[in-house]
């Protein structure tokens, strides 16, 4: 294979035969555009989901990004149509095949060593499971209607009922990008103070914010990571997404959302069996991540 980027090394990279590669590529796009075709649709219409729009609108990863499929660092792609893989970044052509090129630039480099600290921080600590989906209260909490984040859906108890939850029960968000939603009155109410520079040290399995995203971390590594794991990720945050806002103010039973009343003892306590639930699905997602970094970084 020639191109104006060809190596000859022998870098470490598993030959993958055109078929199969094509066959991972085909399955990949169809498995994904069950999320991405709805979302564009609606946004075509100027409508809007409170929870299925989430991971398109928060996170910076657009449709069009996560239908595209990367094999991965590692994975050499072989034949004649393996070269339109050379027109995107990082990609470079070997005697094995087109591959994503495993030496990081200082940018990447800087990305996959926060990635990988982050994480391995967040694994080496046991799930707490004690916050009780609060933090959606808390960033509606004494807020004027017309400000209200998701304005278009009824508070189930109203505004009275919604700040009296907020009020007589413990706000434990240790997640700065949820606390950062608070509204100004409901920010003195946290018994914990997070922060962007706090992150590594205060992240935590249990945190649903935390299990959403390792989609962030997932694509943040994009091309390297292999697409396959970001797809695992995103449905792991959307089924997350689906439990932050049965948990939520908000009722969303015209959508199918029954809520989960986390102001009842019962609700609180079907929230904590979900929220470790999903602690236990994203820790081999997370693992495989820390794994990918560490691949990343043979000399770290």
């Amino acid at each position: 294979m020639s191109s104006g980027t060809e190596r000859t090394s022998a870098a470490v990279a598993e030959p993958l035969a055109e078929p199969h590669w094509h066959e991972r590529r085909a399955a990949h796009e169809r498995r994904v555009r069950q999320w991405t075709e709805p979302h564009v649709r609606r946004r075509a219409l100027g409508e809007k989901h409170p929870v299925l729009d989430f991971l398109f609108t928060y996170y910076s990863h657009r449709p069009a990004h996560l239908e595209r499929w990367h094999p991965g660092v590692g994975v050499a792609l072989q034949g004649s149509s393996a070269a339109e893989y050379l027109r995107w970044k990082h990609y470079t052509a070997t005697d094995a095949g087109v591959t994503v090129d495993p030496v990081l630039p200082d940018n990447r480099r800087r990305t996959a060593v926060f990635i990988r600290d982050l994480l391995e921080a967040t694994a080496s600590r046991p799930p707490r499971l004690s916050c009780f989906g609060l933090h959606e209260w808390a960033m509606v909490y004494r807020q004027p209607a017309e400000q209200v984040r998701h304005v278009a859906w009824p508070l189930r108890l109203g505004p009275a009922g919604t700040d009296a939850v907020v009020e007589s029960h413990r706000v434990a968000c240790g997640h700065y990008d949820a606390f950062r939603f608070f509204t100004p009155p409901a920010r003195p109410l946290n018994t914990l103070s997070p922060s962007r520079e706090g992150q590594t040290g205060m992240e935590q399995p249990g945190c649903l914010h935390a299990g959403m995203d390792l989609f962030k971390w997932a694509y943040k590594l994009d091309p390297y990571t292999p697409s396959e794991l970001v797809a695992d990720c995103f449905e792991l945050a959307m089924d997350i997404r689906a439990l932050d806002m049965r948990a939520s103010p908000y009722d969303l039973s015209e959508l199918g959302y029954d809520p989960i009343p986390i102001e009842t003892p019962e609700g609180r306590a079907e929230y904590v069996r979900r929220q470790a639930a999903f602690a236990e699905r994203g820790a081999p997602l997370r693992a495989r991540l820390i794994d990918l970094c560490r691949t990343l970084l043979p000399e770290d």
